[in-house]
C-alpha cells in the first residue's frame, strides 16, 4: 500500500499555506481583461433599455461608418446561429419537458428583459465601439410587463411568451401526496409559513470578460474567459450556438475572480467575440462594467414558498406540504429549470418526516434569467425548513433545540421521503456542541444587558444538511518532471479556492516533496482532455480523489523505474526528499534522475479517475446572535458560532476559508441584499449606490470548528465543503433577527432581506 511519506505540513489535512496567494498578493494574477492579444479589437454590447417591447434598428449603416469601427452585428447578421441554450430539464408533472423558450444570440424584433442583447460593435477602442452604439437608433413599441413573482400567474397578468399563453414555464410534483393528505387528516396539529428568498446579484469581484480568436488555416475558435469550467462550456457553446465540432473550440480559462455558478453559463458576448473574430480575423475582446453585469448576467434565489407541517401530539413531524413558486425570469437559462428542483429534493432537511409533497412552479417574468448561486435551491430549501422549525417551536411552547432534537433522523443511513440517501452524521451531537460553543445557556444574562442598554436580543440557530458533490467522475493525470517536480493535469476549475494547494500538498505527501515542486495545469481545453469544472461542491471531493489515485499511481512506477536504478526490489523503497531512497540506507536516487532514466512520458505519469455514485451530505450547525437597535432597526451580529461535518478535511485552513465566505453570502441575503425592480421592469438596485453589499463590519469573528465523520459514498470520506456557509447562514441569521423580534414583540415572522427599515416597520406595526 502507498502510503504518504512528507513533512506533517503537507498530505491529507495538513494545513498547508495557499500557494495561491504569492501570485494574487503581489499583483501578479492574470485575468481575462488583463490579457490582450497582439491586433486586439474591443467589443460593445448595445442592449434594451426597455424591459418588453418589439422594436426596430436604424442608424446601423452610420454606425459601420464611424471612426474606428470594423464591424457590427445584428440579430439579422447572427440569425445562423443557435440558440443560447437550456440543458437543465426536468419532466413535469404530465411527463413532458419544459417548453424552452427561443433565446437568440441577439434579439431580432422584440426584447424581454432591460439589458437584452440587441447589437454588437467591434472597434480599435471600447471608447469607439461605445460612441458608435450611440448612433443605433432603437425604435421600441412597448408591450405589457409581467416583474412580479407573487402575481406572474394572475389572470390579468401580461404574458412575457403569447406564443405559450400562459407565465407558467414549469410545474414539478415530488414526494406522496395521498400519504401526505392522509398524515395531515390525523395530525394533531398544523403549522403553516410563507418565505421570500429575496432575489439576488451575484456580485463576484472579477466582472465576466471574453476575448475571441480564430485561426482560419486550423479552422478553429479559441476563447479565453473566466469559465468554471472550460470543458462545459466548450460544449454548451459549440454544437449548440456555434454549430461546429467541440473539437473546433479550444477554451482556455485564466485566473477566476469568483463564479458562485453564474460562470458556468453561455451567455451572448462568448459567441460573439468568436464570430467577430472569425469575420475580421483579429483577436476581439468584450469587457463587462459594473452596470453591464447588473442588467446582463444572471441572477440568483428569487422563491416564494409556502411549507406546513404536520404534528402529531407529541410535536412529531409527520407530514409536510411545500408550495413554491420560482421566478425563472424572461428565459429559462441554462440550469434554471434544474434549480428549485434540485432545491425541493432537500425539503426534509435533518428530520425524519415520513410523507412529503411539494409542488414547484416556474413563472416568467420581463427580469434577468434566474439560475444557480451558491447552494443552487439548497438555501431556498434549508431557510424553509429552519424557519418553520423555529416557528413551529414556538407555537407548540418548546425551545427550538427540543423541537429539532424530537424530530432528527434518529438511525443512519436514512432516505429521505425525496429519495436522497443520508450515509453519515450526528445531528444532535453538532447541535449540542454548537449551542455549548456559543455559550447558549449564557444568553439569558446577555438579554438582560441588552433590554438595560435599550436594545433587545436574539439567539437563533440553524441545523442543516445539503447534498452536493453529485455523481459523476472526474480524471487526474500526474506526470513526473525531468527536473524531478511534478506537473497535475485536472479539469476543475479553481475560481479562488484553492486548488493548487489541496491538490499539491496530496501529490507532495506521497512523492515525499515540497508542495512548491507541483504545478497544477487547469483551465485549457486543448492541454486537459476532461473535466466537469467547479461547481456543486464537486471539485474536492471528486478531484482530490482522483488525484490520491493518480499520484499513488505514479509513486509506484516511480519506484519500479529507481528499483532498475538502485538494483534492488521496488518493495524496498521509499520517497522523501525529492529522491528514491532503499530504506534503512543511504543509496538513494534523486525524482530528477529517476525521470530521465524513464523511457517515454506514460512510464512517468500516473493517471486516476474516480467515480461517485452517490452525493455527499455535509451537514452542521449554525449559531448566530444578533443585538438591535429598537429605534433604527439595526441589526449588529455579535457573535457566529459553527460545527460542521465535512467528513474528512483536506486542509483546515482552505476549509475555513470556504466556510467564512459563504457565511458572509448568507448573512448578505439574510440582512442587506435584494434586488428591486419597478413596475415597468426596471432595474432600481443597478449598482452598488442602490444594491447593498456585506462589508467587514457586518462581519464578526467567526467561531468555526469541524465534527466529522467521514462519508461512505467518497473514496477519501470527504463530504464536500464549498456551498455549506451560505445554506447554514441564511436561516440562521434570520432565525436570531426573528428570535429578537419575537421576545420582545411577539412578532412570528419577519422575511429576508432583514434591513433596518424593514425590522423598524415590523416593530412600530406590533406596538
Amino acid at each position: 500500500m502507498t502510503e504518504m511519506k512528507a513533512p506533517a505540513k503537507f498530505g491529507l489535512g495538513a494545513s498547508a499555506q495557499r500557494i495561491e496567494d504569492p501570485h494574487f498578493v503581489t499583483g501578479r494574477g492574470r485575468y481575462t481583461s488583463d490579457i490582450t492579444p497582439a491586433g486586439t479589437l474591443y467589443g460593445y454590447v448595445l442592449r434594451a433599455q426597455m424591459a418588453h417591447a418589439r422594436f426596430t434598428l436604424s442608424g446601423v449603416d452610420d454606425a459601420r461608418e464611424a471612426p474606428g469601427v470594423h464591424l457590427v452585428l445584428t440579430g439579422e447578421d447572427v440569425e445562423d446561429l443557435g440558440h443560447i441554450p437550456c440543458r437543465g430539464l426536468v419532466r413535469q408533472v404530465d411527463g413532458k419537458f419544459p417548453w424552452v423558450p427561443p433565446r437568440p444570440v441577439l434579439n431580432l424584433t422584440t426584447v424581454r428583459h432591460v439589458g437584452d442583447p440587441i447589437a454588437f460593435v467591434v472597434a480599435d477602442t471600447v471608447e469607439a465601439a461605445r460612441s458608435a452604439a450611440e448612433a443605433i437608433d432603437v425604435d421600441y413599441v412597448p408591450l405589457e410587463v409581467a416583474v412580479e413573482t407573487r402575481t406572474a400567474l394572475d389572470p390579468a397578468t401580461p404574458v412575457v411568451w403569447p406564443e405559450k399563453g400562459t407565465n407558467l414555464a414549469f410545474d414539478y410534483l415530488l414526494g406522496d401526496q395521498d400519504k401526505t393528505d392522509a398524515a395531515f387528516a390525523a395530525a394533531a396539529r398544523t403549522v403553516k409559513l410563507e418565505v421570500v428568498n429575496n432575489r439576488l446579484v451575484v456580485n463576484y469581484m472579477e466582472t465576466r470578460a471574453a476575448i475571441g480568436e480564430y485561426d482560419a488555416d486550423t479552422d478553429r475558435y479559441t476563447l479565453i474567459a473566466g469559465t468554471q469550467g472550460g470543458h462545459g462550456m466548450r460544449d454548451a457553446l459549440a454544437r449548440p450556438v456555434l454549430k461546429i465540432a467541440p473539437s473546433q473550440l479550444r477554451v482556455i480559462t485564466p485566473d477566476v475572480g469568483g463564479g458562485f455558478g453564474i460562470k458556468t453559463f453561455v451567455f451572448s458576448e462568448y459567441p460573439l467575440v468568436l464570430v467577430a473574430a472569425k469575420r475580421l480575423g483579429r483577436p476581439v475582446k468584450w469587457v463587462g462594467d459594473r452596470t453591464e453585469h447588473f442588467i446582463g448576467d444572471a441572477q440568483g434565489r428569487d422563491n416564494i414558498t409556502t411549507g406546513e407541517l404536520a404534528l402529531d401530539a407529541d410535536g412529531r413531524i409527520i407530514g409536510y406540504r411545500v408550495d413554491l413558486t420560482a421566478n425563472m425570469g424572461a428565459y429559462l437559462n441554462q440550469y434554471g429549470p434544474f434549480i428549485p428542483w434540485v432545491g425541493v429534493t432537500m425539503s426534509t432537511g435533518l428530520y425524519d418526516i415520513p410523507a412529503l409533497a411539494v409542488s414547484v412552479r416556474g413563472v416568467y417574468t420581463n427580469t434577468l434569467p434566474v439560475d444557480a448561486y451558491r447552494g443552487a435551491g439548497r438555501p431556498e430549501a434549508a431557510y424553509l425548513i429552519e424557519r418553520l422549525m423555529d416557528v413551529a417551536a414556538h407555537d407548540l411552547g418548546l425551545t427550538p433545540e427540543e423541537f429539532r432534537r424530537r424530530n432528527f433522523v434518529a438511525a443512519l443511513p436514512y432516505t429521505t421521503a425525496t429519495g436522497r440517501s443520508y450515509d453519515t452524521g450526528d445531528f444532535a451531537g453538532h447541535m449540542d456542541a454548537g449551542l455549548a460553543a456559543a455559550d447558549y445557556a449564557g444568553f439569558p444574562a446577555r438579554l438582560a444587558a441588552s433590554k438595560a442598554a435599550g436594545k433587545i436580543r436574539g439567539i437563533g440557530f440553524a441545523t442543516y444538511i445539503e447534498a452536493c458533490a453529485f455523481p459523476g467522475s472526474e480524471e487526474a493525470n500526474v506526470v513526473l518532471n525531468p527536473d524531478g517536480g511534478v506537473t497535475l493535469f485536472i479539469g476543475t476549475q479553481t475560481n479562488g479556492q484553492g486548488h493548487a494547494t489541496a491538490y499539491g500538498q496530496i501529490i507532495a505527501g506521497y512523492l515525499g516533496i515540497d508542495i512548491a515542486k507541483v504545478k497544477t495545469v487547469q483551465g485549457d481545453t486543448d492541454l486537459v482532455a476532461n473535466g466537469g469544472g467547479t461547481g456543486g461542491s464537486r471539485s474536492i471531493p471528486l478531484g482530490a480523489a482522483s488525484v490520491d489515485i493518480a499520484a499513488k499511481v505514479l509513486v509506484e512506477k516511480i519506484k519500479e523505474l529507481a528499483a532498475t536504478e538502485l538494483e534492488t526490489s521496488a518493495g524496498d523503497l521509499e520517497l522523501v526528499d525529492g529522491a528514491v531512497r532503499i530504506v534503512g540506507t543511504d543509496r538513494s536516487i534523486s525524482l530528477a534522475d529517476v525521470a530521465r532514466a524513464a523511457p517515454d512520458e506514460d512510464s512517468r505519469k500516473g493517471y486516476g479517475r474516480f467515480v461517485q455514485d452517490e452525493c455527499t451530505y455535509p451537514n452542521g450547525t449554525h449559531v448566530c446572535e444578533v443585538e438591535i437597535d429598537p429605534e433604527t432597526g439595526k441589526t449588529d451580529v455579535l457573535g457566529y458560532t459553527i460545527v460542521d461535518d465535512f467528513g474528512v478535511t483536506v486542509n483546515p485552513l482552505l476549509l475555513a476559508g470556504q466556510v467564512h465566505g459563504g457565511v458572509v453570502q448568507g448573512l448578505g441575503q439574510a440582512l442587506i441584499e435584494n434586488t428591486v425592480y419597478d413596475e415597468s421592469g426596471q432595474l432600481l438596485t443597478a449598482s452598488f449606490m442602490d444594491y447593498g453589499m456585506p462589508r467587514a463590519d457586518d462581519v464578526p469573528s467567526i467561531a468555526f470548528q469541524t465534527r466529522n465523520i467521514p462519508s461512505t459514498t467518497n473514496m477519501l470520506g470527504i463530504k464536500g465543503a464549498g456551498e455549506a456557509g451560505t445554506i447554514g447562514a441564511t436561516p440562521a441569521v434570520a432565525n436570531a433577527v426573528n428570535d429578537a423580534l419575537w421576545r420582545a414583540y411577539g412578532i412570528r415572522h419577519v422575511d429576508m432581506p432583514l434591513t433596518p427599515l424593514k425590522v423598524w416597520e415590523a416593530i412600530r406595526a406590533a406596538g
